[in-house]
């Protein structure tokens, strides 16, 4: 198990990390490997499935052997004397086979219960990653409303220079502050809104809530796709679950075959006999041994019979949920690749408008120069080019986003 889910591992970490730098792809595969380590959700289910094994020696069981004991009241006379108690035993035993069905069936009922603890640790794996790419999101954005503040503060400096020659008026200056303390407001509920996912990170690593993430300083757009096999959906493990589910009916009829079949019983009765008194032959006082043979015959066995339509009947609706839930993954996987076409496609518009806003930025600035500066153009211009930012740090983290969540489905 140690050995798949350091497979499992890999794959995803070296699939939606490849374009990363090193040192941050492994600040993150760190915090994967602890979540996949102490996550309670992946250690319930392996103790689910570790239950579920030991089932297998709990069937591997005979039914219990009866053993009686027998008084006579009124002890029956017979030729060799008096029978005075009788001891019974009895063995009944399955059907050839029967056992091994049975362990074949909760075996397989095993294996599907294993499904779910590969699935939840691709889920943990694709929660933590964009738990993380929320956060440096959220990061990025603080860091960039900070730039954009101190941008502000140089403008209002040259407002204030500009009003006491008169070529800006004092409510210009007003307006730049207001600017400042807008984004200042946005800052502070950024700070709280990394906190409260910083909070949400923890607990999927089991930890407590205020432990400090750290996240990477910058993430570039990569400059081409990573492949992508849609042929591997048919082998997620939502889909094999449902494969190995259709497994364990199959060994369920196989049992239910086998308890259909006649069970054989071996027994032995001892009865003590008494000598009769003043008579004397060889078989005087011979106690009675007697061993015995008996089947058990299921000869109504509609009970079986139901129990075999019933089984049709479960493989009909396992093999309807698994295209079902086929159709559910397709359409993921489908939406999950154009949403990141999209934002391949409006990080090159933000890239393309900060550089026009920049341009722009930099003609006020010359017209300062000659002394004609317009302070609600600069704020119009500001507004834009943080804007322009704030949809370039979304769409890098959309992408990223969307890539964890086609590696959760094709990988």
């Amino acid at each position: 198990m140690k050995q798949i889910k350091s497979y499992i591992k890999t794959v995803f970490i070296l699939c939606s990390l490849f374009f990363v730098l090193k040192g941050n792809a492994q600040q993150l595969e760190v915090l994967i490997d602890e979540a996949l380590t102490n996550n309670p959700e992946i250690q319930k289910f392996e103790l689910q499935y570790k239950r579920a094994s030991e089932k297998v020696n709990e069937v591997n069981t005979i039914p219990n052997t009866e053993f009686s004991v027998g008084y006579f009241v009124s002890e029956p006379e017979t030729r060799t004397g008096a029978q005075r108690f009788k001891v019974s035993a009895k063995q009944m035993l399955p059907w050839f086979g029967t056992i091994t069905s049975r362990e074949n069936y909760v075996s397989s009922l095993a294996d599907a219960k294993y499904e779910d603890i590969v699935i939840a640790k691709r889920k943990l794996m694709a929660s933590v990653s964009q738990s993380y790419y929320n956060l440096y999101a959220n990061k990025a954005k603080q860091e960039v409303l900070t730039e954009n503040i101190k941008l502000l503060e140089t403008y209002e400096t040259l407002a204030i220079t500009s009003v006491e020659v008169d070529k800006a008026s004092a409510v210009d200056v007003l307006r730049l502050q207001m600017r400042q303390n807008e984004m200042q407001q946005l800052k502070d509920v950024l700070s709280q809104q990394f906190l409260a996912e910083q909070t949400n990170l923890n607990k999927l690593l089991n930890r407590e809530n205020d432990i400090a993430v750290t996240v990477v300083e910058s993430l570039m757009m990569p400059s081409e796709d990573f492949e992508i096999n849609s042929e591997n959906l048919a082998l997620h493990p939502e889909l094999l679950k449902y494969d190995k589910l259709y497994q364990s009916i199959e060994q369920s009829e196989l049992l239910n075959q086998k308890e259909s079949s006649p069970m054989i019983g071996f027994g032995l009765d001892y009865i003590n006999v008494s000598e009769r008194p003043d008579m004397n032959f060889s078989d005087n006082g011979k106690d009675i041994v007697m061993p015995m043979v008996s089947v058990s015959i299921p000869i109504f066995n509609k009970k079986y019979k139901s129990q075999t339509k019933q089984n049709e009947l479960e493989q009909q609706e396992i093999t309807a949920q698994k295209q079902e839930r086929l159709n559910t993954l397709e359409t993921l996987l489908s939406k999950a690749i154009n949403e990141r076409i999209s934002a391949r496609i409006s990080y090159a518009t933000q890239t393309k408008n900060l550089k026009q806003a920049k341009d722009a930025e930099d003609i006020l600035i010359k017209s300062y120069e000659t002394g004609t500066i317009d302070f609600n153009d600069v704020l119009d211009i500001q507004e834009l080019q943080l804007k322009f930012q704030m949809n370039q740090i979304e769409s890098v983290k959309t992408y990223y986003v969307q890539s964890t969540i086609i590696n959760y489905l094709i990988q």
